[in-house]
């Protein structure tokens, strides 16, 4: 990139002006007191204020016309009042308007003053016309800092991070100082933690490190690397404080699924006096969906309802409700909301597929489609590959295999979706969950090429995760071994997910000598099994419990309360299936007393002693997929005591009400 480093000098020339300049408004006029008149010609200083008028009118095309009589006549207006017009081009995507005032003030050997020739630069930058912009910074006989941040701010924008990054060392060799602003966006371009602990030292160099929107932008890069303790150091060294910082670090903590410490943060910010604003809120909800906290969440909602309704918050209460399992609040936002996009119509239909209702999401998808009177949908509400993922989601979560294929087949055609490596993972879960495995099997080796055209490529980890599950269902061995090895191919450190699945097959299958050696193969790799553990929020507090720990205070009390419901359950009928417990043990009475003790049960025991039923639903987290015996315990319990129970575990979420669950035991 060659750099001019003096200003050529040029002599301008102005020509006289004509009497008859009535030509150049053939498509517009000017207002009378404007307009050229044959008895009084119209002196210089009146065509320069006509111009003045239509730029700061926003009245483009009349100031444009007058400017090219302007440029006949050798006149230039002040820099600011083309400033202005350059504005206006932009907000009113004038992109051809808009290089043509960039050719007039260069015109006739005119040399623009540096302020002008940046807002120029910034036209270009913000009508994306990046090659226009470099051309023109190439060319410029003098920069400013303006001038440089401009570029690196458009480099940053672009993912072009290589290049602002290079633009930001030929700045300091040019003896230009960057700003807080020069800073903030070449912050964004860190292609990594090395180089951005090296410009966090060349601000604090410059003593720049207290600006609110360079201390926002280093919390917000040091997150996006997943420094968490760097980004809340540097806003622990924050003085005053200011409510954009908060934000930061109340997003970096919510976007790296730290929940627990973005709410911890939004306490101390409402502790420390401020107010917390649309950003802030919307950081909030991700943690409250996170986290599972409904309650919590509905204490963020009544901060919502102090502002005007807001597409973004909307659609992240949507968000909360549903991960949250409270569907009817779900749908009271949605029907409620001014406007509804994409991102509205997709949470909703995952949200129901998700909480078990299919039929109702596939509804609900049919009715996206029919909003704008087209089968595809138009503008914000056209089904995307999230929308089209859902559907696919909702098809695999209720067995519907016809359904899936046709919205698989034709997505391209009907939605203009290619399929994603997610599209086929869903349709790999629907085929293998149905029982068909070969068709599933085939499906992954189309991945590499489909039909239409190339494939998402070869199947991933995830891909193969949904094989070895529909294995674990309709326990072929063989196949599952097959799709191990394939993870284990992938990703050689795995953790112990696809081993436990493999054991749990094994398992089922009556094959202890092959459990044993793959738990000693565990153990030698230093590989351990996640224990099983619920979580239930109770009073604003959540109490968690694992398999067979007797750690929590009224532990006594939740197994008095536990053998009591398996008592009352069994004069209903209910036989503990021995079938889940997945070790080799002699007698039913020890299998029996292992499933007692799974997480699930004692957060449902302890729910029933401290919740109402005039307090309303038992909502419980797993970290774990629920089993089969305790799916009809939380059934029967359910129904025993008219109560409404909630699991979510890390698949989907089970609806329990007079006996039945929403997932249609499809699970």
């Amino acid at each position: 990139m060659k750099f001019h480093s003096k200003l050529e000098t040029k002599i301008i020339i102005i020509k006289p002006l004509s009497l008859l300049l009535s030509h150049c408004f053939s498509n517009h006029t000017l207002p009378a007191a404007s307009r050229p008149s044959q008895s009084a010609p119209m002196s210089s200083h009146d065509l320069i204020e006509s111009f003045t008028k239509f730029c700061y009118r926003r009245d483009v095309h009349r100031a444009i016309n007058t400017m090219h009589a302007m440029e006949a006549h050798g006149l230039w207006a002040d820099c600011v009042t083309y400033a202005e017009l350059i504005k206006c081009c932009i907000a009113q995507n004038e992109v051809e308007q808009g290089k043509l005032v960039h050719k007039h003030v260069s015109s006739n050997g005119h040399e623009p003053r540096l302020f002008l020739i940046n807002n120029v630069l910034n036209m270009y930058v913000k009508f994306g016309l990046l090659g226009d912009a470099e051309q023109l910074f190439v060319k410029m006989p003098e920069r400013n800092v303006i001038s440089w941040t401009t570029m690196i701010s458009a480099y940053a924008s672009a993912k072009m991070c290589r290049e602002a990054l290079k633009l930001f060392v030929l700045m300091f060799r040019e003896g230009i100082k960057p700003n807080m602003y020069t800073y903030s966006s070449v912050l964004k371009a860190c292609d990594g933690s090395l180089s951005l602990r090296q410009l966090h030292c060349g601000l604090l160099k410059l003593g720049l490190e207290s600006d609110v929107f360079v201390r926002s932008a280093l919390i917000d890069v040091y997150a996006q690397w997943g420094e968490l303790d760097d980004a809340l150091c540097v806003f622990n060294e924050m003085v005053t404080g200011d409510s954009i910082v908060w934000n930061s670090i109340i997003g970096a903590f919510a976007q790296n699924c730290n929940g627990d410490e973005a709410l911890n943060l939004f306490k101390r910010m409402k502790s420390a006096g401020f107010v917390a604003h649309q950003a802030t809120l919307t950081s909030t909800l991700r943690a409250c969906t996170g986290l599972g906290l409904l309650e919590l969440g509905r204490q963020v909602h009544v901060h919502v309802l102090k502002y005007d309704r807001d597409l973004i918050l909307d659609n992240a209460l949507l968000d909360m409700y549903c991960k949250c399992g409270s569907l009817e609040d779900a749908k009271t936002i949605f029907s409620q909301m001014v406007e509804q996009d994409v991102i509205s119509w997709s949470t909703m239909i995952i949200g129901l597929a998700q909480n078990g209702f299919s039929r109702e999401a596939l509804k609900m998808f049919e009715e996206m489609r029919s909003v704008s009177g087209t089968g595809t949908g138009t503008g914000t509400t056209k089904p995307n590959h999230i929308t089209v993922l859902g559907v696919l989601f909702a098809c695999s979560h209720a067995g519907l295999l016809e359904d899936g294929w046709y919205y698989f087949r034709s997505m391209r055609e009907l939605f203009g979706v290619e399929p994603r490596r997610e599209h086929y993972g869903c349709m790999i879960d629907l085929l293998g969950r149905s029982g068909r495995l070969d068709d599933a099997v085939r499906l992954i080796h189309e991945m590499e090429s489909d039909h239409s055209g190339p494939g998402p490529g070869p199947a991933d980890s995830v891909t193969w995760r949904a094989l070895l599950g529909a294995c674990r269902i309709h326990r072929n061995v063989d196949m599952a071994i097959y799709a191990a090895k394939e993870i284990l191919k992938l990703e050689p450190d795995d953790d112990a997910g696809t081993y436990i699945l493999l054991s749990n097959i094994y398992a089922n299958t009556q094959r202890w000598e092959d459990v044993r050696l793959l738990r000693k193969t565990m153990t030698d790799r230093g590989i351990r099994k996640e224990p099983g553990c619920s979580w239930i929020e109770v009073n604003k507090q959540i109490h968690a419990f694992t398999f067979r720990d007797g750690s929590h205070p009224r532990m006594e009390e939740i197994l008095r309360e536990l053998n009591l419901l398996i008592t009352r359950l069994s004069g209903m009928g209910y036989v503990p299936d021995t079938s889940f417990v997945l070790q080799d043990l002699e007698g039913e009475e020890q299998k029996e007393g292992l499933l007692q003790f799974h997480s699930e049960k004692l957060a449902i025991a302890f729910g029933l002693i401290t919740v109402s039923p005039r307090e309303g639903t038992l909502r419980i987290r797993k970290n774990i997929r629920i089993c089969g015996d305790c799916h009809l315990f939380a059934k029967l319990v359910a129904k025993m005591e008219s109560r409404i129970i909630v699991v979510r575990d890390p698949i989907r979420y089970h609806h329990f009400k007079d006996g039945a669950c929403s997932c249609g035991d499809y699970w």
